[in-house]
This record gives C-alpha cells, sequence and structure tokens, in this order.
C-alpha cells in the first residue's frame, strides 16, 4: 500500500532544462488537423508490455509503436524503448514479454524514453486494442516522471472491429481472435512492436470495411467505436 501511495501522490518530478524545453516543445505543437481522411493522416498505433495486468499497481516496462500514414504502414516510422525499471519483474513476467532482467536494469531513463515517445508520437490520434490498459499505463508513466497529464485522442480497435464485423462480435473479443481471422502474421506475440505492428494491420483492415461504409476520417471511427461501446453498456 505505501509504494502505491507513493507512485500515486508522489511530488511533481524536477526536470532537467533540456528536458522542461523538450516537454514545453511538444505541448506546444498544433493539433492533428481534423476532419482530415485516412488518406492524409497519420496515426500511431501503441502497444505496452508491463510488469503485470494490475492496472493500480503494475508499472510500464516497453513501449512499441508503428505509423499508419495516409492508409499505409510505414515501418521506417516506428518507436521501441524499454524503460529502465527500479525493480525487476518477476520471473513468469519476463517469461511472457521476453525482457530480461538485464535489459530492464540497462534501459533508458524513463523521462528521456517518454519524451522521446512525446516526440515520436507528435499529436497524432493514437490507435490500440483495448485501449484502457495501454492508455493507463503510459499515462501514470508520464504523470510519474514527466509530471504530464496526458490527454489525447485514442480509437480501441476491440470496439470498432466488432462495430464494423456484427456478426464476428461474439465470437472474436481478443486482438488473437481478430488477427488469426484476417491472417495477419505475428512474429513474436507478447512483443510490443510486434503487436503494435500487428493491430496496425487490422486498423488496415478496419479503415477498408469502414471506407466501403463512407467513413473515412477518425471521427467517423470513433463514432463507431462509441456506438460499439454504448450498444456493450460501456461509458
Amino acid at each position: 500500500m505505501k509504494k502505491l501511495l507513493q507512485r500515486w501522490f508522489s511530488p511533481k518530478p524536477s526536470l532537467r532544462p533540456h528536458q522542461a524545453a523538450r516537454l514545453a516543445a511538444w505541448q506546444a505543437l498544433p493539433a492533428a488537423p481534423q476532419p482530415a481522411t485516412v488518406e492524409h493522416s497519420r496515426f500511431v498505433v501503441v502497444d505496452v508490455e508491463t510488469t503485470g495486468l494490475n492496472l493500480m499497481t503494475d508499472t510500464l516496462i516497453s513501449i512499441g509503436a508503428v505509423a499508419v500514414v495516409n492508409g499505409r504502414i510505414a515501418l521506417g516510422d516506428s518507436f521501441y524503448v524499454v524503460l529502465q525499471q527500479r525493480e525487476i519483474s518477476r520471473k513468469e513476467n519476463i517469461l511472457i514479454h521476453g525482457i530480461s532482467s538485464s535489459a530492464q536494469r540497462e534501459g533508458d531513463d524513463p523521462a528521456e524514453a517518454l519524451l522521446a515517445f512525446l516526440e515520436y508520437l507528435g499529436k497524432s490520434p493514437l490507435v490500440a486494442f483495448h485501449v484502457t490498459f495501454d492508455e493507463t499505463m503510459i499515462r501514470r508513466a508520464l504523470r510519474q516522471y514527466l509530471g504530464l497529464s496526458f490527454k489525447h485522442p485514442w480509437l480501441d480497435l476491440a470496439y470498432v472491429m466488432p462495430a464494423l464485423y456484427p456478426t464476428l462480435a461474439y465470437s472474436h473479443r481478443v486482438l488473437d481472435d481478430w488477427i488469426g481471422r484476417f491472417n495477419i502474421r505475428i512474429e513474436v506475440r507478447h512483443n510490443a512492436l510486434a503487436d503494435a505492428l500487428a493491430t496496425a494491420q487490422l486498423l488496415q483492415v478496419a479503415h477498408s470495411r469502414a471506407r466501403a461504409k463512407d467513413i473515412t476520417d477518425f471521427a467517423g471511427l470513433r463514432d463507431l467505436e462509441r456506438s460499439q461501446r454504448w450498444a456493450n453498456g460501456v461509458s
């Protein structure tokens, strides 16, 4: 309990001058233009690995991200970082994500890693599968290490896909169901960058299906997500 309280109510971090300047520069960036069609937009698809699945007590270990630019996956526009850990995650956790104890100890300084992520992201919308987990972990880390209250547009494919494919809504609930359905290959499961790449391919599937329904921009996809959340009784 003491560690939990320290994590949630710790004083605002003291950034070095160059770090504060980088954060201010990111905050000053203009928002992504809206409305803009998918064919003229940059989306950042993200996935994280953590010390566990508890949103209250577990911590962020790695972030993987891939950009989808003008409807195409831009492999050269990708991001991956491991945050240096104060405490190494449990052995059974390491067996899942494959980030060794030495890699965790030698990871990037969390403030520097998170600044690099923000600079990579810019103000592009974020996309994930089951956004709540990824968003919570990223927001907590940004608050802890940068003192940033991160409010950013997200799109959740866990609701968009069943909205686009209602006949599959009850049989396809997890990412593996959807990537298996559309024969999306994933080289290493539970690697943040590999999972982000698979999710980016799923986003392309969603784009194609949505376009056939005359849904061509981020706002339209967000409306689909909201309608599916409402149908599922989720706010």
